[in-house]
């Protein structure tokens, strides 16, 4: 780890345990967009980066400062710990169990710390203003690679000095080890702009700004993609109301294509093609390759991919590219493992719907609001059939997961009390009010 990497670990930790809690994210948020995977600390088989190193810190900070979950565990945090528990016992029949607890580490650490910083509606305003702000640095940087062909962040390792190119244009990828990942994370971002559009139109529109530039730089098809989904979904608020009628023409719809078309219906995918020299083929050929050799992995993984493709990748004589969320889940774990993972989106989404029941009547705001954190995660789920979180942008997927879990909660614990008619203590300051001079950041 360099000096440079060593100061801005030192500074992020002491921030970290010393600022209030809703800042708190602020510096788990910099250590995934300042600071590449290629800065870490190797004890033996165990290589902590700054941002498990800054996961370590904050576990220490809500311990010591005993910032508990409000309203205790709820059902998405339990799907979440199931998750975590049949991966750990995955690693009895054919995973490795180091690589297989960083992955329990990271996604858990994650999720569960935004749980306890963020614990109501104004503390998510709250990390969504801080989110733009820190992703407009990460955009600029990125601008810079499609000018200059030279990516800033190379300084820390494990990203190239030089952009990679496809046909004449540079796909930047700023501190992330993919163009793909690093447009994900503004398309996954952007609903949440979005989001606060309305109430904080400021930082709305620096997050918009650094969102599509992230997108538009990457060069990817794959995060078009995605942006394309969230919006689709935002319009959707419309019709919220047919949400489960939608649900079921979908999968009416999907079982008609598979009817009528030669191939597979997810095939279609191999006909996305957006920026031009896509790999939509190869992501719908896996997930064919993926059934085809469903009994290699069914019950708890495989280390041996490298025959389901023609090819295989550069970094690993054993596996192909498993450029899909949950087939790497179903890789790495088993059926159960993805399964578990896609009741955990399942319960997010079921947790927006039943937030919008309890507000229908007495907020239509805070409603809008929280149907663009479930767009966002339609986005992420979305963006999971065509790529895997590899690097640390793993933390804006369980962070909008966290932040579902932690408004559903709030909302329960609110209605819970006045059902009770208990006393309501003095309310935090309410940031999600627009913007006054007293209020900005």
């Amino acid at each position: 780890m360099t000096g440079l990497a060593v100061l801005f670990l030192l500074l992020n930790a002491v921030a970290l345990l010393a600022l209030p809690r809703r800042w708190a994210p602020l510096p788990l948020l910099a250590g995934a967009c300042y600071m590449t995977l290629g800065q870490s600390v190797v004890i033996g088989p165990f290589h902590f980066t700054v941002i498990r190193l800054l996961l370590l810190v904050g576990i220490i900070r809500v311990l010591a400062r005993k910032e508990r979950l409000l309203g205790g565990l709820n059902g998405l945090d339990w799907m979440m710990l199931a998750w975590a528990a049949w991966a750990l016992f995955s690693t009895l029949f054919v995973q490795d169990l180091v690589g297989q607890l960083g992955i329990i580490y990271n996604t858990l650490g994650i999720y569960f710390l935004i749980r306890a910083l963020c614990r109501n509606m104004d503390d998510i305003v709250h990390l969504l203003k801080i989110t733009a702000l820190v992703l407009a640095p990460v955009a600029l940087e990125m601008i810079n690679e499609q000018l200059t062909g030279r990516n800033l962040f190379a300084v820390f390792g494990a990203v190239p000095d030089s952009v990679v190119e496809r046909g004449e244009r540079f796909r930047a990828e700023g501190p992330f080890l993919h163009p793909i990942l690093a447009g994900t994370v503004g398309a996954a971002c952007l609903p949440l702009m979005i989001g606060i559009w309305r109430t904080h139109p400021r930082y709305a529109k620096v997050g918009l700004a650094a969102c599509l530039a992230m997108v538009v730089t990457s060069a990817s098809s794959g995060p078009l993609v995605s942006v394309f989904a969230g919006i689709f979904a935002l319009v959707l608020w419309r019709w919220r109301r047919w949400t489960r009628q939608m649900r079921i023409a979908a999968v009416v719809g999907y079982i008609f294509l598979n009817m009528v078309m030669k191939a597979p219906a997810y095939y279609l995918i191999a006909r996305i093609d957006l920026t031009g020299g896509s790999s939509g083929y190869h992501r719908a050929a896996l997930i064919e390759a993926a059934i085809s050799h469903y009994r290699e992995w069914w019950f708890a993984g495989t280390n041996y991919t490298r025959h389901w493709m023609a090819y295989g990748v550069s970094w690993s004589p054993d596996h192909c590219d498993i450029t899909n969320q949950y087939i790497y889940y179903g890789v790495i774990g088993g059926f159960s493992l993805m399964a578990l993972f896609i009741a955990a989106l399942w319960m997010a989404f079921r947790y927006v719907g039943k937030y919008l029941r309890m507000h229908a009547d007495d907020d239509l705001t805070k409603c809008k609001f929280a149907w663009t954190l479930g767009s966002a995660l339609f986005a992420q789920a979305v963006s999971g059939l065509s790529v895997y979180y590899f690097d640390q942008s793993f933390i804006f997927l369980f962070l909008n997961l966290a932040v579902i879990g932690s408004l559903y909660s709030s909302a329960s614990q609110q209605t819970a009390a006045a059902s009770h008619g208990d006393i309501q203590l003095a309310a935090p300051l309410n940031l999600f009010e627009p913007d006054s001079p007293a209020k900005q950041i």
